[in-house]
């Protein structure tokens, strides 16, 4: 579609492009319209979501938080919109064990590997194989050994526009070794507006699953799942995320809410709704279905500073459903297949919806 049909995409496009991204070429911008108006907006840096902008009434709302410019955008830390991987969240002690090998890992969050690693697919340019007027697919190709990970992995993410307001993202790849495998996208949602200054403790939220991981210091995950009934991690009831806000050891650890929780496993088939969050004002809602096991909810305990769209970011502006699986999986394997270890030449094949109701 043609940037300039809408001024918002224009703007966009010539932010995200104002400056070479890491590897010195600038990005490519690419914009999905559906029936309705709603618009998408990625980039091939990372295979980023840019933007969810919706009609609402004779406006429009953007609900997706983003950096304000390419350079802003290499200097954050906070993964807005990007696929992060090869495995989400964190390993601890940046090292693993499969198959009697013992694989070391690049570190970039202590002695940890968070998303990744310090080069991890957030960072890299992608390829975009198909486009057209509501889907596009970005496909990269890593190497055995890229950050520490075994075998050869080649991944497509497809991203659509449905025209019930809808982004799917389809996750599609192949290992040619047993790998640890955990893609998610890392974006941020404030359903009231970007702009809106509004925090995420005033959505409300509904999350189906039953039991939660506790952190250590260091946010890598105990072993033992607790079950979130009669706890402040209980939201298998709709309500707002501020009512229990920093309630309990588990919360002050983390600075709220940043946490796996465990899915239904029933829910887990890409249809079933297993997260809804509704904005302050109620106009808008977001309804999320998902094949992956788990739901890492991030509150955006650490957003505060971050050069935004729109204005510097503060801390719960802004909330995270990063659909995986289970952080530190590939070290423990009494979770079983909720340890995210892919077997080799079986097809890794994943989907995640975020539908927006309005």
């Amino acid at each position: 579609m043609r940037e300039e049909m809408l001024p918002h995409l224009s703007h966009i496009h010539a932010a995200m492009t104002s400056h070479p991204a890491a590897d010195n070429r600038l990005a490519t911008v690419v914009h999905l319209q559906n029936a309705g108006g709603m618009t998408a907006s990625f980039m091939d840096m990372g295979a980023t979501w840019l933007s969810a902008n919706l009609p609402v009434g004779s406006e429009r709302r953007e609900v997706l938080l983003r950096s304000l410019d390419m350079q802003a955008h290499l200097e954050q830390s906070a993964y807005f919109g990007s696929i992060v991987g090869r495995y989400a969240n964190r390993i601890k002690g940046s090292r693993f064990s499969l198959n009697g090998i013992e694989y070391i890992l690049a570190s970039n969050e202590g002695k940890n590997t968070l998303h990744g690693g310090p080069k991890g697919f957030d960072t890299l340019r992608w390829e975009i194989v198909f486009k057209a007027q509501q889907q596009v697919t970005f496909q990269l190709n890593s190497r055995d050994g890229d950050q520490g990970f075994p075998g050869n992995f080649n991944v497509t993410v497809t991203y659509t526009l449905t025209d019930d307001n809808a982004v799917e993202i389809r996750y599609e790849g192949l290992c040619d070794a047993d790998c640890p495998i955990s893609l998610t996208n890392h974006a941020y949602f404030n359903l009231d507006g970007e702009s809106s200054g509004a925090k995420c403790l005033d959505h409300s939220l509904q999350l189906r699953a039953s039991h939660y991981l506790p952190t250590r210091d260091d946010m890598t995950p105990k072993s033992e799942w607790l079950s979130v009934m009669g706890t402040t991690f209980d939201f298998n009831t709709s309500k707002n995320v501020g009512r229990d806000f920093l309630q309990g050891d588990d919360q002050v650890t983390a600075g709220g809410y940043d946490h796996a929780f465990i899915l239904e496993s029933a829910c887990c088939d890409g249809k079933a709704v297993v997260a809804l969050v509704r904005a302050q004002d109620e106009v808008v809602s977001m309804a999320v279905s998902t094949t992956k096991p788990s739901i890492q909810f991030y509150s955006g305990n650490f957003l505060d500073g971050s050069s935004g769209a729109s204005h510097a970011y503060d801390k719960y502006e802004g909330l995270a459903l990063e659909t995986q699986y289970l952080p530190d999986g590939p070290n423990q394997p009494q979770w079983g297949t909720l340890c995210g270890i892919q077997k080799a030449n079986v097809p890794y094949q994943h989907l995640t919806r975020y539908q927006f109701i309005f």
